[in-house]
């Protein structure tokens, strides 16, 4: 579970809403079903458009990646990876074959077994590179889809108001309750905005670092399973895979 995803939503949400009580106003005032069924069946309908109907299906995918990803740890990776050179050096390549049954990862397990059936290097290096370009490209449909709502939120939400405007402005005969009524318009507004900030953009972000975080970590597999089909010294595969990390993490080496 991401703890700053959480609990950065919780506060965010949290602000406005203590913000908007102590002001004295009231829960009741801003839940109009009405407005948020606009705003947000609005939104969601106008995103699909722009995409595909795999991507709507993947949403919950996106959700648990920006939500309960695990912490990433690129110097267990560099660890596993120097053993398994290591064991290359010593018993050869299809000594690897056994770590295959401990390995996770679909793109690491599937790089591992191109270099026990022997796949020249230029060959298993544009395999490799064509795999990295399809992942990145399903997650940028992801973020992509993400931003599409929070770009979309705010204009429902003003279509929501003008739409209410429209109705209180109609039916001038109650002056006493005008007013009121034109303040509820301008619910669909905040709803728009808030959601567009406070959700929407900010997942899409997350899911963006997510991805981020991936990438450099399947370059390092890369780099790492063409160095053990290369026969490189283990000493020089960890050298090398350091350099994929900061500074400041390669002295937290286990």
């Amino acid at each position: 579970m991401d703890i700053a995803t959480i609990g950065g939503l919780f506060l965010g949400i949290g602000a406005v809403l203590i913000s908007f009580i102590m002001e004295g106003g009231q829960m009741s005032m801003i839940v109009q079903p009405p407005a948020m069924l606009l705003v947000i069946g609005g939104t969601i309908g106008a995103s699909i458009v722009t995409t595909s109907f795999k991507t709507i299906l993947n949403i919950p995918k996106y959700l648990r990646l920006a939500f309960l990803a695990p912490p990433v740890n690129p110097l267990r990776t560099i660890d596993t990876i120097v053993t398994m050179s290591e064991k290359a050096r010593r018993e050869g390549i299809l000594g690897l074959e056994e770590n295959l049954r401990g390995i996770r990862d679909p793109f690491f397990r599937k790089a591992i077994q191109l270099v026990i059936d022997g796949t020249e290097i230029t060959v298993l290096k544009t395999i490799l590179e064509t795999e990295i370009a399809y992942i990145e490209d399903r997650h940028k449909r992801g973020i992509l889809f993400f931003q599409k709502l929070g770009g979309f939120s705010p204009t429902l939400g003003i279509i929501g108001t003008v739409l209410g405007l429209i109705h209180t402005l109609s039916n001038t005969g109650e002056a006493d309750r005008m007013a009121e009524a034109i303040a509820g318009a301008f619910i669909a507004t905040l709803w728009g905005v808030a959601l567009a900030n406070l959700c929407y953009l900010p997942i899409s972000d997350k899911l963006k670092m997510r991805h981020e975080e991936e990438l450099a970590t399947l370059d390092l597999i890369m780099e790492g399973v063409i160095s053990i089909q290369s026969g490189d010294n283990p000493r020089v595969v960890r050298t090398k895979l350091l350099s994929f990390i900061a500074p400041r993490l390669r002295g937290a080496e286990v």
